[in-house]
This record gives C-alpha cells, structure tokens and sequence, in this order.
C-alpha cells in the first residue's frame, strides 16, 4: 500500500507541476485545524513529513488570521499556536481579520497565482477548492499525510486550456494574413520588374543585395559556403629524400684503397695445440 500511495502522490505533483507551474520549493499554506492535527498526532518536523509526499523542499506558510484564530480558541490550542508562530507569514490584503476559511480564499483567488498546496483538515474548505483549478490540497488522517489527487474540474480545466494554447489568437491569424499578403505583392513587383527589364534592372542584378526579395518580413539571404579547394600533401607526413652523398661515402669506407674491392671480414678460427704431435729427434 505505501508504494502506491507514492505513485499517486507523484503522479499528482507532475499534473499540477505540468499543467499550472508549481516548482521547488513547494509552497504549503496551512490552516489551524492543520497545524493542530500534526501536533495531536506528533507528525514532526512537519515540513519533512510535507517533503516526503511532495517529492520536493517545502515552505509553510500561515496567515495572521489564521494566529488569531487559534488565540480565540483558549487554552487547548496553546500548543498549535507556538507552532503556527514558526511558520512564515503570506501576506493577506485585507484590512479586517477574518476567519481562517475566508482569509484562505481571498489568498487563493480565482486560479491560485502564488501556487500553493493548502493543508487543511476542513471538508468544506476541501470541496470548495476542487472547483477551483490549480489547488492541490493536502490532508492528514492520524499520523499519516495524503495528498488528494486531482479533480474531474482540474483535469478538464488543464485539458481545455492546452487547446487553447495549440490554436492561434486573433492577433496572430491577423500578422499572419499581413505577412502574406507582404509576400504576394512582393513576388508580384518582382515578376513585373523581370518582365520589364532593361539596362537598369541588369545594373541591379549586378549589385549585392543585403536582403532577399522577401522585404516584409526582412530575412537575410542565405550563405552562400566556399567548396575548400584540394591543397597538397602535408609536408609533416611526407618522408624526406635520402641523399646520394650519404651512400656513397658508406661504400668508400669499406672498400680497400682505391681497387673497388670490398673487404670482407673472415672468421679466424681458432686451432687447439693439444692435436700437435712433437716430432722424433734425429740422432
């Protein structure tokens, strides 16, 4: 089971990571009965536990009105409201306090442009921010934390605005249709100007053009590359000549005088005297 709870929370962050921007570090606002539920149920250090179903380094956030809250809520929650004061404040735009469900989405607005992950324990809070697109909640059940997976809403949602962004605006149906029309007219002086030619036009076919007939959308020629002609060998892989001079001064060395006759070196052999007999003395 813990395998595919991984598996659900990653394929979760790459929708929301694909489909509307999200990118480490990953945002949490968290509200009160969040906070308290991951100090009922020992859940720490928090943004480690967050860490892990996201995949990814976290940053909690809280809201004034969250810490409000929990100050009107007594005693019991004495412990939850130190914590929340660890957490870094998001900035909420409105004069009054609020309650915690309202400051929330005021923050969150139409489509989530800060990109948070909302951690709350409240169901309707939870509900409401399905229909929103862009807002990946997560939730926690005892001592273990869940990321919900996308809805049907933000599934279509990210399907409909993808093909928005395959089709053209209006605007660019509009340059488009001006760009072309440039080139017909353009190409259109261009086969009058053949047809009419004179000593004129072949002294300006005779000039380098910096640009190419296409003057409407001002694109450059293409370059026209030099073939390398075929050079010689490389004078570094090449062998030298030998020189005659050398050989003949090895062959003067070693013939005798000036005969032509090569000397040769013979083996002397070396003849043993135990072989010798002395001969009889005559008497």
């Amino acid at each position: 089971m813990r395998v595919k709870k991984q598996k659900r929370h990653r394929r979760a962050v790459r929708f929301y990571t694909a489909c509307f921007g999200f990118r480490q570090p990953y945002k949490v606002l968290c509200d009160g009965t969040f906070i308290h539920h991951l100090i009922v149920n020992n859940i720490a250090p928090a943004d480690t536990a967050i860490s892990n179903i996201l995949g990814g380094s976290v940053k909690l956030f809280t809201t004034r009105c969250v810490l409000a809250e929990l100050k009107r809520l007594g005693k019991s929650y004495t412990e939850s409201l130190q914590a929340a004061n660890t957490l870094m404040i998001a900035r909420c735009d409105h004069e009054q306090s609020k309650d915690a469900e309202g400051c929330i989405v005021e923050i969150i607005g139409e489509n989530n442009p800060d990109h948070f992950y909302v951690g709350t324990q409240d169901t309707d809070m939870r509900k409401k921010f399905q229909e929103v697109p862009g807002v990946p909640l997560i939730f926690g059940l005892r001592n273990a934390l869940f990321l919900e997976p996308p809805s049907a809403f933000q599934r279509q949602f990210a399907k409909n605005s993808e093909e928005e962004r395959s089709h053209m605006t209006e605007k660019e149906v509009a340059l488009l249709k001006k760009r072309t029309k440039d080139l017909v007219e353009n190409w259109e002086i261009g086969e009058s100007s053949d047809e009419n030619g004179g000593p004129e036009d072949e002294n300006l076919e005779m000039q380098p053009q910096k640009y190419s007939s296409r003057k409407g959308m001002k694109v450059k020629d293409r370059p026209q590359f030099k073939r390398n002609k075929a050079k010689g060998p490389n004078p570094l892989s090449v062998q030298k000549k030998k020189s005659r001079q050398n050989t003949n001064s090895m062959s003067g060395k070693e013939s005798k005088g000036g005969d032509g006759a090569v000397r040769s070196r013979g083996r002397k052999r070396k003849r043993s005297r135990k072989g010798k007999t002395s001969a009889p003395a005559e008497s």
